[in-house]
Order: structure tokens, then C-alpha cells, then sequence
């Protein structure tokens, strides 16, 4: 940071740095500086001119804060440092009028309009405009665009601020957005009437000052004081993003980002965001019971003390942990097969993750490092679909010239990158270079769980730890299921892995959809949705989805945090913590806990880590040992980004996404 600079900003003396603008430095002294088009995580544009301020000594008009930085002042004749003015007549009466024209054309839309009630224009017209209007001539309209299922549009209402076109060029990475015409004809357009093509197209819903943009699934359903709102954490990946339920009853209405700096930003993917019609659909909200080849309806009572027969019965029972488990159910379900003589297993899609290691299953970066580093190496994974947020961090990166290297499917991922190669061939080439062809200062590696899951699974994790080690690079394990980490650390696994289902005679499912159960043992199915594992199932034990009951929850860089309740299961379903202490009372081993709080503290006392919630613990660094490289290209960890987990699978927007993103990469745009 270069030396302070002393400014006065309406009489309060303040030092600053040269580099920042005015509006950041009046935020620095607690000032509200009004702006539509400004954005802290955008590129400057200084369209709407709200946000101008008096310069003391300077031109006799007002200048634009978001566009002048401290070093541009200029001191008064005798030293004085440079005087700043937001609150003088001339600045009042330029907001005025500059309100007073933003208003010209926009339409009396409030009682209609999805943003009454969270509008910028609304607050700020309040506040810094007059109650009146000269203009008298017919207000121009626009035609509405067709961005997509996700993005309801007004263009009639747009201010041409052009944060939507700077946030999907800067951080989305599309182009298909621009504005045309000058003066009284110019208007924000999409490329050719495209649909977006983005996974974080739903951030400019949220950036719109106006109700230009608004959310089509959420239209005319609710209005926000209507809204229960509750700080939660996303499970839809692994990022852990932080985010806002909206509850209206018993219904979830619409899923909102909070800003946390090292995760997520304030940035949503449009999976994690418009999910929540999945919540409503497809719920298993009574227990059952299969007889004769036929599931039928059954008590709790009931259900519970056939299930109690079998695991109690059971020579060699099997835990599944599912991917959107929180770490209280997997404690308490490790805890009851366990004691039975069972095994659990959490690693269901077969990574071949070090059990004990957490160097090996997370590794030692952080997620708000990539914004610092200079060079990345990304291994087996796509990050555009496992975590959009963290590949628009990535691009964030390479925008400011950080060098990318790719081992794995060649892949759009919004930036460049050099391609070693598709698999193991590429991995070697990589590894048996000399570190300076291959980086000059340490480097991010990035490792998807797709290159971990073949029988060299630890092979490859071993040659990733040994460049980490000879580069002094920091390694960041990109988990796909937002439980995985969380069961890591609670030791949910087993020696076997998933070759211990073969011999299982009881398989107790905890959500776990994406497993191929092979005929023959009995399984119990404890989930939310009627998915794949339920058609699977002898028993079903309805359970809370994760809107529906606090949890536990590991992101990627192993960060814990606390998913919170909004809202209440449907029917008869019960959390799961609660289906688990209930079943070990049938299979007459009771475990020592009564409610959820006792569970968790249980929990944390033995795993101290998981108690510091928002805190990433330090890994040492505790590399493999090298083993033999097998043969092939790596795959990808998801076959559909937005056909995960059951929830989405039971989402019809999530449908018409995935066949939207199909339809995109099939259709090759002719140039004309």
C-alpha cells in the first residue's frame, strides 16, 4: 500500500489511500454516497452520475465519486489538504436532477413490480429526490428480452447502468450482452436474442437497482416483508457458499447470497439459487414399508421396530453417507452401525481419499488465497460446474494475470488456460518437468475428485503431494458433495471402502442416491425424496431436507459452519439426528444423547476442530508416498451439474436447465 493521503470529507479529516476512489473513501468515513451503476466488485463506468460530490477549489460543477480517485485532489494554495462535500446545495441539487431525469421515462411500475420493497430507485428517489416532475412527454418503452427460464425481464424499467453487461462479461465470462444505440434509443440487449449460457446468470437479478431484471420463478409469489428470512449455508456443492433462505409458512420462496469474503463473495450459482422448487416436490412425508415386492405406508412406531429387527439381526450392516448429510446424522449413524459391528463408508463415489490425512483429503489452502495467487494447476476437475463461484474466482485471478495449466478434458472454462494433457499421461509430463518450465513462484493446485476415483486413485494424489512439495505449492481439494469433508473428519470410513458393500447383509442409507446398491442385502433409506435410493429400499425413514433442521456442514477448505432451520419437514418426516436416536433405541443399544445440542456437543468433544464454526484449521502438510500411474484420461466428477442430488432431480427448473445447457453445447452458432 502506498503512504496515506489526508483528505476532509465534509469537515472530517481522514487518511487514505491515493488509490481509491472517493466513494470508497467517504464509505471509509461512515458517509452513504448514493450510486446505481457503481459495483465494489465491478469495473467502473460512471453512467448514472447519482453519486456526485463537491470538490472544494475545484471545476464549479460536481464530479462523479466513483470515478476520481484521492490522488487526483488537488490541496488548497496554503498546504490545506483537499476538501470533499456530500451534502452542499450544489450537490443536493445535482442528485435532484439527476433522479428527476432517471425518472423520465421509467414507468409507475412499483405496485406490480417484483423489486417493490428491495429497490434501490425507490430508496434512493425517497431520499435524495424531489416530489415532482417537469416532464410531460409520453415515457419510452422497450422491447422485454428473453434471457432464459431464470431471468424475468422489464427493459422499460432499465436505468442503463450496465451492471448486468459488466457482471456477465467481467465475472461470468459470456459475451452475450451488451447495450446499443446512444441517447434516447440506447437500451441493453443480449448478442443475436440469446439466452444466457451462464451458471451465475441469477447474480444480476440481485445487482439490478431497478426492477429490470427480476426473478421469473419467483414472480408475483411474494413480496419481501412478507418473508421470513434465515442465514443458512448452500449444500447444492461442496463451496459452502453462504446464503439466505426466504420462507413464506411452511414453503421455502427463494434461496439469496450473503457476502462472506472468503467464500463466496456475494455470489450465487443458479443451481444453489433456484433449487428450492425441489424442497416442495417429490417428499417423503410418511414411513414405508416393502411387502411382497410393494412399498406401502406404515406408522413410526412400526417402521422403526422392523428396521430395529433387521439391524439388530444383521451379521455385517453398512453405512452410506449421502452427499447432503449434515455432520450430527453422520456422527449418529456411525455411532449405531458401528455398534452393531458394522462399517460406514462416506466416499461413495470411490475417491480414493486418505483416511486420518486431512492434508490428503483437503489439503492446505485457502479458498480466498486464489484471489493472491499467481499460477494454477487444475487436476482432474471443472470447476465451471462443481463450483461456478470458485471458477468466476479463478477468472478473477486470471484477469489479473495469473497463469492457468489444466490436467483433465479439455473444458470452457471462461478463461485460458495451457492444456497438458487428459489424463495421467499429462499428470507425468507435468510432474517430470523441471519446476521452472513449469512455474516460477508457487502455485494453487486445484484437484478434483474425478481424478482420485480409479484404482490409482492414490497414485495420483501422491504425484500431486510430491510437485506440491517440491514447488512449495498450496494444494485445494474440490470436494462435489457439500457432506464430504464433514464425514472426513468424523471418520466415516472403513478399510474396504465401497468393495465392504459387496458383503453387507444390511446397507442403512443416509441419502445416499448416487449408489448402485446390488441386490441382496435389506436397506433401510433415510432421505428427504423420493429418489433412486427409495426405489432401492425396504424401509423408508422420511427425513428433513437441509432447509428443514440445523446442521453441520465442512465446506471444501474445511471450514465449518452451521446450516440453520427455516422451515418444517412435511407430513410426518423427522429430522434426522432425531430418526437415528429413536432406531438405536429398537436396536437396544440407546445412544447417550436426547437432543440436538447434546449430540453436537458430543460430537465436537470428539472432534474438537469441527467446534470452531467459520474457522479454517491449519492441515500439516503430510504428503503420500508415490506409487505407479495406471493408464487413460481422467472423467469428470459430475455428469450433470444440474441433475446432482435428489433435490435438484426433483426440481422441474433444474430440468429445464439441464436441457437448456445440453442445447447450448449442441447448436454451434454459424458466423454470418
Amino acid at each position: 500500500m502506498s503512504e496515506l493521503r489526508t483528505i476532509m470529507i465534509d469537515d472530517q479529516e481522514l487518511a487514505v489511500d491515493p488509490a481509491m476512489t472517493l466513494i470508497q473513501a467517504c464509505e471509509q468515513a461512515g458517509i452513504e454516497i448514493p450510486r446505481f451503476c457503481y459495483h465494489e466488485r465491478l469495473s467502473i463506468a460512471g453512467n448514472c452520475r447519482m453519486c456526485l460530490v463537491e470538490i472544494v477549489g475545484g471545476p464549479p460543477k460536481p464530479a462523479a465519486s466513483c470515478a476520481m480517485q484521492v490522488r487526483d485532489l488537488r490541496g488548497g494554495p496554503d498546504g490545506e489538504p483537499p476538501q470533499v462535500k456530500t451534502n452542499s446545495p450544489m450537490v443536493k441539487k445535482a442528485r435532484e436532477g439527476v433522479m428527476e431525469f432517471l425518472l423520465i421515462n421509467h414507468p409507475l411500475d412499483c405496485p406490480i413490480c417484483d423489486q417493490g420493497g428491495e429497490c434501490d430507485l425507490q430508496d434512493q428517489a425517497m431520499a435524495y429526490g424531489v416530489d415532482f416532475s417537469r416532464y410531460r412527454e409520453v415515457k419510452r418503452a422497450s422491447e422485454d428480452l428473453d434471457l432464459g427460464p431464470l431471468v424475468e425481464t422489464h427493459m422499460t424499467r432499465c436505468i442503463s447502468c450496465t451492471r448486468c453487461v459488466r457482471f456477465t462479461t467481467e465475472v461470468a465470462g459470456i459475451s452475450q450482452m451488451g447495450q446499443t444505440g446512444r441517447g434516447e434509443d440506447a437500451e441493453i440487449t443480449s448478442y443475436l436474442g440469446q439466452t444466457l449460457s451462464s451458471n451465475l446468470q441469477g447474480n444480476i437479478i440481485d445487482l439490478c437497482p431497478v426492477g429490470a431484471l427480476v426473478s421469473k420463478p419467483y414472480a408475483f409469489t411474494a413480496r419481501p416483508w412478507e418473508l421470513t428470512k434465515t442465514e443458512s449455508i448452500d449444500v447444492m456443492d461442496a463451496l459452502g457458499s453462504n446464503i439466505r433462505v426466504d420462507s413464506k409458512g411452511r414453503e421455502v420462496m427463494r434461496l439469496m447470497p450473503r457476502n462472506h469474503d472468503g467464500i463466496n463473495e456475494e455470489w450465487l450459482s443458479d443451481k444453489s439459487r433456484f433449487v428450492w422448487d425441489g424442497l416442495r416436490r417429490q417428499r417423503l412425508d410418511r414411513p414405508y414399508i416393502r411387502e411382497n415386492g410393494k412399498l406401502r405406508p406404515a406408522s413410526w412406531a412400526e417402521a422403526l421396530a422392523a428396521a430395529g429387527r433387521v439391524i439388530s439381526a444383521a451379521k455385517s450392516p453398512m453405512g452410506l453417507v449421502g452427499d447432503l448429510a449434515p455432520g450430527e446424522a453422520i456422527y449418529a449413524m456411525k455411532a449405531l452401525i458401528e455398534g452393531q459391528g458394522g462399517h460406514v463408508e462416506c466416499r461413495i463415489d470411490g475417491a480414493a481419499l486418505p483416511a486420518g490425512n486431512r492434508y490428503g483429503y483437503v489439503g492446505n489452502a485457502r479458498i480466498e488465497e486464489i484471489d493472491r495467487a499467481t499460477h494454477f494447476m487444475l487436476v482432474g476437475c471443472d470447476p465451471r460446474n462443481e463450483a461456478p463461484v470458485l471458477n468466476a474466482r479463478i477468472r478473477k485471478a486470471w484477469l489479473s494475470g495469473a497463469k492457468i495449466g489444466l490436467v483433465g478434458p479439455a473444458l470452457d472454462l471462461t478463461y485460458e488456460y495451457f492444456h497438458y494433457g487428459t489424463g495421467r499421461d499429462g499428470l507425468e509430463r507435468w510432474n517430470s518437468a523441471k519446476i521452472d518450465d513449469v512455474v516460477d513462484k508457487p502455485t494453487m493446485l486445484i484437484v478434483g475428485q474425478a481424478a482420485l476415483t480409479g484404482p490409482d486413485g492414490a497414485a495420483v494424489l501422491a504425484h500431486i503431494h510430491d510437485f506440491a512439495e517440491r514447488s512449495q505449492s498450496k494444494v485445494l481439494m474440490l470436494h462435489s458433495a457439500a457432506s464430504r469433508v464433514g464425514a472426513m473428519d468424523l471418520e466415516a470410513v472403513n478399510d474396504q471402502g465401497m468393495g465392504a458393500l459387496a458383503s453387507a447383509d444390511l446397507v442403512y442409507s443416509l441419502g445416499a442416491d448416487e449408489v448402485e446398491i446390488p441386490p441382496g442385502p435389506f436397506v433401510i433409506y433415510q432421505g428427504s425424496h423420493g429418489d433412486r435410493g427409495a426405489h432401492r429400499a425396504d424401509v423408508i425413514l422420511p427425513a428433513a431436507a437441509w432447509t428443514e433442521e440445523s446442521g453441520l456442514f465442512v465446506n471444501t477448505e474445511g471450514r465449518p459452519q452451521l446450516a440453520a432451520r427455516a422451515a418444517f419437514p412435511p407430513g410426518e418426516a423427522k429430522e434426522n439426528w432425531a430418526i437415528l436416536r429413536a432406531l438405536s433405541a429398537e436396536c437396544g443399544a440407546v445412544l447417550p444423547y436426547d437432543s440436538l445440542a447434546g449430540l453436537r456437543r458430543a460430537m465436537i468433544a470428539a472432534h474438537p476442530h469441527l467446534g470452531k464454526i467459520d474457522q479454517v484449521p491449519e492441515n500439516a502438510v503430510s504428503p503420500l508416498e508415490p506409487g505407479d500411474l495406471g493408464q487413460g484420461p481422467f472423467t469428470l466428477a459430475s455428469g450433470d451439474h444440474y441433475l446432482s442430488n435428489p433435490i435438484a432431480r426433483a426440481s422441474p427448473l433444474m430440468a429445464k436447465l439441464s436441457a437448456q445447457a445440453r442445447a447450448h453445447q449442441a447448436s454451434d452458432m454459424a458466423a454470418e
